[in-house]
């Protein structure tokens, strides 16, 4: 077999779902393995972690790049989402990336679909009940893609911790044969995480912004104290009014179902979400198990 596509050469840019399905058909035929990155463009050094670790851990990485128009509500940035395609094509070359799957809207979605997944259970609370309809277009258009491109394994941030959520749940209930994995979240040095949306912020907006990252740092440090998950979310609120950050929420849930945590022995997951002038920013932090308050 051929070895990994070397860091350096430019990525196959294909346009046609029926090509790049072949594609990575061929290739697992061949006996290799291929990852799948899906993105919306706009990359970062945050997707190029999710690309190095597909590429670490598979022989061949194919990366979508597709701003999903049913995932926004009609007063959102889809317009002004930031798109550059032969920046993002050059960053992919840098980490070996063999294909990126590049479709116009029509491919995705035809003049005359009429199919749509609906998504309950983790999908409904946070960021599913301030974007109605969020994540029925998520998972409508991922599930679209891993049919596109059929990997062994795709690979998503877990800064998106609900949609990490949301998508995984997806996959096992359609029994979808893909497995998937969260990577890490990649941040500024002042704990920002790196978001595409970052880039919207004024300088005084992102001066403030590092505070969603600071009450995650204050929830860990409440959690591993004992305190109750009421009182870790009152002052995860309190630090970003301290900067100036209007709350959208600030949650200590079980991590998987995101429903309050019945038993803290099994870990939960601090989310939140500001917003700074017209950006809204959102982020989480995962909290270890920790004894239930009598010791067992």
């Amino acid at each position: 077999m051929a070895g990994k596509t070397s860091a350096g050469t430019l990525p196959q840019v294909e346009r046609d779902p029926a090509r790049m399905r072949e594609a990575v058909r061929a290739a697992r035929a061949d006996g290799r393995r291929v990852g799948f990155v899906p993105t919306m463009g706009a990359l970062h050094a945050g997707h190029a972690s999710l690309v190095a670790q597909a590429r670490d851990e598979c022989d061949e990485v194919a990366v979508s790049i597709f701003v999903n128009p049913t995932q926004f509500a009609p007063h959102e940035d889809f317009e002004r989402y930031p798109r550059n395609l032969a920046a993002d094509v050059a960053l992919l070359a840098e980490h070996g990336a063999r294909w990126v799957f590049a479709p116009e809207a029509a491919a995705i979605y035809p003049p005359d679909d009429a199919t749509r997944i609906v998504v309950g259970g983790p999908a409904q609370r946070f960021e599913g009940a301030a974007r109605p309809g969020h994540f029925d277009g998520v998972a409508t258009v991922v599930c679209r893609l891993f049919q596109i491109v059929p990997a062994d394994v795709a690979y998503f941030g877990a800064k998106d911790w609900q949609q990490t959520v949301v998508v995984r749940r997806m996959a096992r209930d359609l029994a979808l044969p893909i497995d998937i994995v969260v990577c890490p979240t990649v941040r500024e040095p002042d704990g920002l995480a790196l978001s595409s949306r970052n880039a919207y912020l004024a300088p005084d907006e992102r001066g403030r912004a590092p505070a969603l990252h600071a009450s995650l740092e204050r929830a860990a440090q409440l959690w591993s104290e004992g305190t109750a998950a009421d009182e870790i979310e009152r002052q995860m609120r309190a630090v970003l009014a301290a900067h100036g950050v209007a709350c959208d929420y600030a949650a200590v849930v079980d991590r998987d179902s995101l429903e309050p945590a019945a038993d803290p022995r099994l870990g939960v997951v601090a989310l939140v979400a500001g917003r700074l002038g017209a950006t809204r920013l959102i982020d989480n932090r995962l909290l270890p198990p920790r004894p239930a308050p009598d010791g067992r």
